[in-house]
């Protein structure tokens, strides 16, 4: 039994777990997972067993339980500082937290009409006006990132800050997002979005996500 155990919801539709698990994996360590099928009458039993607010992800470890994604981040981080969770300079990590914050309370309306779903493909659906302009802000973001603190890791990767964390881990369910409905990028948000979805932590949630067996109907659009 590891020391960490990560519960999450369904790999396929819950972009809060995708977050919460890409941090366990930044920060590099031993975890179990406890996987709970969403939106179904015993799930929020099955979540109030583990975690306080009864959402998840939820991480646990030796006793403490730590929900919300950006939480998980802080605690592990602490946890593991050498790990690099957040940029290294005090502006580039200033940054890094804003960006995530900025995505953990916002884009309600590309939450809303583009939820995720990895296994899916709506290319064309869910464009409103308001989405289009969470998609501006998104990529702007993703943009100006790159420009000022790509260097900010000894090595660019192709990342926001360099090399991938915390902030990254926040983005990577709106890239998910932008495939499944086929949003159209400009180069540069193409060149980020193509590194996340090769990061090897990236491709084995999308793997667990493809051979889960639960569908949930409010995500499937007709």
């Amino acid at each position: 039994m590891a020391e960490f155990t990560l519960v999450v919801g369904n790999k396929n539709y819950s972009s809060w777990s995708m977050r919460g698990g890409l941090m366990v994996r930044i920060a590099g360590v031993e975890c179990d997972e406890i996987v709970i099928p969403l939106d179904l009458p015993e799930t929020a039993a099955a979540i109030r067993k583990h975690s306080p607010s009864g959402r998840v992800p939820v991480l646990l470890h030796r006793g403490l339980a730590v929900w919300e994604s950006l939480a998980i981040a802080e605690y592990l981080n602490d946890l593991k500082p050498e790990m690099t969770m957040w940029p290294a300079s005090a502006a580039a990590r200033a940054h890094a937290r804003s960006i995530s914050t900025e995505m953990h309370a916002g884009f309600m309306e590309l939450r809303t009409h583009m939820p995720m779903n990895i296994r899916a493909s709506y290319p064309g659906k869910g464009m409103t006006p308001g989405v289009r302009t969470d998609i501006e802000r998104v990529t702007s973001i993703w943009r100006d990132c790159r420009k000022r603190f790509a260097g900010a890791a000894p090595k660019d990767d192709g990342f926001l800050f360099g090399s991938f964390g915390a902030a990254d881990a926040m983005y990577a369910p709106v890239v998910m997002r932008f495939r499944t409905f086929g949003v159209p990028l400009d180069a540069d948000s193409e060149a980020y979005a193509t590194a996340v979805l090769a990061h090897p932590a990236v491709k084995e949630w999308i793997d667990a996500a493809k051979n889960e067996p639960w569908l949930i109907d409010q995500y499937e659009l007709k």
